[in-house]
């Protein structure tokens, strides 16, 4: 077992969060305008998408507390789109992705990739919200207009939830937007009802408190698969690359449990830190997000440890249709077990 740093463990002075405030905005900035891709000597590159996302919470964490450097592996994160995204990691310009939905992962499976998922970060969680009176349950969406980021995970596995809940999305006029563009959907009301997940969730809701969240049915998963897990989003790397490289893989699961572990036993400090690396984040709103588990869903655990809830996602992925075929074993890195 790793021993958690003491520097993972204790809260931030008001001085010691404005120093790493500034230095993480600094190394934001240099990500964004295109710094190197390269890991850091002795360290570890790791690509995640660009804040607010989930995907950015723990790095933001990580570089404040400098968990990395007391673990003795520097990561050198960037951030980037979900297209981009796609692009520079399975090209090799990174080490590691920390924003691997694990549909995705399994879908490039079918395209020949060899990849696999090393550990898991967070459980899905998605919300459909409404202002609209009429729409008090999924099967009311028919001949209303849907907002959704339709080329996302978290939309295909909306959709075996809706399936399971009796909607035909067929029946729907789905509005398709960009993960960005569904909190202002939700505002402006131009559609009936928005499908959502975290961060801008909780930042919808404390920008408009009177929307309402319809029932999904997230409890009709483990009626069904026999578990209230749900994999969703972790850490991935190359098959090449993580077979080359087992200790870096131990100990970047390492950093990035203690990050999880100092998230949610200082959700203030935690919050504060997460805020100043996202635009216009807030941290009030960030906090109850980290004090709320059924909505933030953090979730690190070893792959290896969770077979039978990832089988489950990728059984529910074929029945979609989003997954031809079973990925195979070596999806699941086992160097964590």
């Amino acid at each position: 077992m790793v021993r958690t740093p003491a520097a993972a463990q204790r809260p931030l002075s008001r001085r010691g969060f404005l120093g790493a405030a500034a230095a993480l905005g600094a190394g934001l900035t240099l990500s964004g305008c295109g710094g190197g891709n390269a890991a850091p000597p002795g360290g570890v590159s790791v690509l995640a998408f660009q804040p607010p996302s989930l995907g950015a919470f723990l790095p933001a964490i990580i570089m404040a507390r400098g968990i990395d450097r007391d673990h003795g592996l520097p990561i050198r994160f960037s951030f980037t789109t979900p297209d981009n995204y796609n692009t520079e990691f399975f090209a090799g310009h990174h080490d590691v992705g920390g924003s691997a939905a694990l549909l995705s992962e399994a879908l490039r499976t079918e395209r020949q990739v060899d990849v696999t998922y090393l550990f898991n970060l967070f459980d899905y969680f998605s919300a459909v919200v409404t202002s609209d009176p009429g729409i008090r349950s999924l099967t009311d969406l028919p001949g209303r207009r849907l907002a959704a980021a339709t080329g996302t995970t978290n939309h295909a596995m909306f959709e075996w939830f809706a399936r399971r809940n009796g909607l035909d999305l067929d029946e729907v006029e789905l509005m398709n937007q960009t993960p960005a563009g569904l909190s202002t959907m939700a505002l402006i009301g131009r559609t009936d009802a928005t499908e959502i997940w975290e961060p801008a969730y909780t930042s919808l809701r404390a920008r408009k408190p009177d929307i309402r969240a319809i029932d999904i049915g997230l409890d009709n998963w483990k009626s069904e698969f026999g578990t209230d897990v749900i994999p969703y989003l972790g850490l991935a790397a190359r098959g090449e690359w993580a077979a080359a490289h087992p200790d870096e893989a131990r100990t970047l699961f390492a950093i990035y449990r203690d990050a999880a572990q100092y998230t949610t036993t200082q959700p203030a400090d935690a919050a504060a830190v997460i805020a100043a690396a996202s635009p216009n984040g807030k941290a009030a709103t960030l906090q109850k997000l980290i004090e709320d588990p059924t909505r933030l869903k953090l979730h690190v655990a070893p792959a290896a440890s969770m077979v039978r809830d990832i089988a489950a996602v990728f059984d529910a992925g074929r029945s979609t249709g989003y997954l031809t075929r079973t990925p195979p074993d070596s999806i699941v890195y086992k160097g964590l077990s």
